[in-house]
């Protein structure tokens, strides 16, 4: 905030001067000298040393000397406002940051039963968007979303899923053996990410990144669908994967100082 700027009574001056120390550190300069803190601040030397000193005593600083770092007590500062958000609530701005980027829609989807339901969505500003909504279910073993689920369940479990699809062809592209589908999901498993090329519906290419608690345990997927005559199979691997994968690794982050993953349910209740 510029000095001349007219701020009301109640203004705490000293912390915004305490928050500028704090939000002077990122990914790129995760460690800076007192000057650096100081520029960056825009403080004096003396006034930012006070700063850092203070939060280090704290807990919320380390430093060897020359050195200050944040220590990861500062994931405490939000951690009760973000342990609040249920999982949609955590992906929905980073969709909607994908979908921007890349002009297509975007859902997150979570497993129930032997379907996967969409829990978010963000659609594309085009007309011709395909028209799925929150609520929206499909077959898990039939949809890329689907697929990274099934893929990081336990074996066992994978294996009941398999025994119990319905391994009807929806489109001339469909896998219909047992074998086949858990061909795919060890392959699912290996890559990172599912690409369901027109086995759900003709004309529909569709792919998908696991999203991870901060356990590790695949809780949800993230997945973009295209229209086949205006994305190949090649660009959607060269033109959305990465950016999909980017996204599910920004909320994979989020999710690991959230908690336990909770998803607000479509009905409007709360699945775990």
């Amino acid at each position: 905030m510029p000095e001349d700027a007219v701020r009301a009574p109640h203004f705490v001056r000293s912390f915004e001067r305490g928050l500028a120390v704090i939000r002077a550190f990122d990914a790129d300069h995760p460690a800076l000298t007192l000057s650096e803190v100081a520029r960056a601040a825009e403080l004096t030397r003396a006034a930012a040393r006070r700063f850092l000193l203070t939060l280090a005593d704290l807990g919320y600083v380390h430093t060897d000397g020359r050195l200050f770092r944040l220590t990861p007590r500062v994931l405490e500062l939000g951690y009760s406002y973000l342990a609040g958000f249920t999982l949609p609530q955590i992906a929905e701005p980073h969709l909607e940051r994908l979908v921007a980027r890349v002009r297509e829609s975007s859902s997150l989807c979570v497993l129930e039963g032997d379907d996967i339901v969409h829990v978010a969505r963000v659609p594309a500003r085009r007309i011709m968007a395909a028209s799925i909504t929150v609520g929206a279910r499909f077959p898990a073993h039939l949809t890329s979303v689907g697929r990274v689920v099934l893929a990081g369940l336990p074996e066992a479990e994978a294996e009941v899923r398999i025994a119990r699809a319905d391994l009807r062809p929806h489109t001339a592209r469909t896998l219909t053996s047992a074998d086949a589908l858990r061909a795919e999901l060890r392959r699912v498993r290996r890559q990172g990410y599912a690409l369901v090329d027109q086995e759900l519906e003709d004309g529909l290419r569709a792919v998908a990144a696991p999203v991870r608690d901060r356990d590790g345990e695949v809780v949800a997927g993230v997945g973009i669908a295209v229209h086949a005559g205006r994305n190949s199979v090649e660009s959607v691997r060269r033109d959305l994967l990465p950016h999909l994968l980017a996204t599910a690794a920004r909320i994979d982050a989020d999710l690991r100082i959230t908690g336990p993953a909770r998803t607000a349910g479509h009905d409007g209740g709360t699945r775990g």
